[in-house]
């Protein structure tokens, strides 16, 4: 989460992912990256909330990722299928109670720990354990297998919600809509900076300003489906 880089990432294959047939009224998956620049208006370029894909596709596309994650990083045991359940349960869960939309959840959490319910605690200035690299969270299956549903539960929780040390994407996305006066699309890649960095230079995204040059972009890109394309992020 805040000050932190991303974690190192090491695609050994590349996934095609099943996922249903799209319609005229369903935005399609698309695993490309788009170097999105500026202040993720769709004036500069970044994708509208109508240009995201539904859950329901982006799920699906990134489940075969979970499936995988904790192996190709070197994490331990690959999620099995009740835990990749139960992380589709506390997503849904965690919506309900926060109103935040189960999509960015999604991404955000993708982007932290690609799905991987083991993932490692980072610790650069601040704890960050768990599914979401939270604020020093509660939630944590570093080590553990099988990884236990209340505790799937808790990582998006904390991440979400926010914990007491910090805050989680709820409390982000009021704070950017508050600074950028914008609703839309934009304020969550707002919140995706700030959740990324503490804080943020609402003109230019891709400031890192010390953290994941390329965080918003790459929320952005998971919205609409990227997965396994190669990014040409420019750091």
């Amino acid at each position: 989460m805040f000050a932190k880089l991303s974690l190192a990432t090491v695609y050994l294959a590349a996934v095609s992912a099943a996922h249903p047939a799209t319609t005229a009224a369903r935005v399609a998956v698309r695993d490309k990256y788009v170097f999105y620049k500026g202040d993720g208006s769709t004036g500069a370029g970044w994708p509208s909330q109508s240009a995201w894909a539904s859950f329901h596709d982006l799920w699906f596309a990134n489940v075969p990722l979970m499936q995988q994650s904790c192996g190709w990083n070197g994490w331990g045991t690959n999620d099995s299928p009740n835990e990749i359940q139960a992380i589709k349960d506390a997503i849904h869960d965690i919506q309900g109670a926060t109103g935040v939309d189960s999509r960015f959840i999604l991404a955000v959490m993708m982007q932290e720990s690609k799905g991987c319910v083991r993932v490692p605690t980072t610790n650069n200035g601040v704890r960050n354990p768990g599914l979401m690299q939270s604020h020093n969270g509660a939630g944590t299956c570093a080590n553990v297998n099988p990884c236990p549903s209340n505790q799937v539960t808790q990582m998006i929780k904390d991440g979400t919600f926010g914990t007491s040390s910090g805050a989680g994407l709820k409390q982000l996305l009021t704070q950017a809509r508050s600074a950028i006066k914008d609703n839309g699309s934009r304020s969550f890649y707002a919140a995706a900076r700030l959740y990324n960095s503490g804080s943020a230079d609402y003109s230019d995204l891709d400031n890192g300003l010390g953290s994941t040059v390329c965080y918003a972009s790459d929320i952005a890109n998971r919205l609409t489906g990227w997965t396994l394309a190669a990014s040409n992020c420019q750091t």
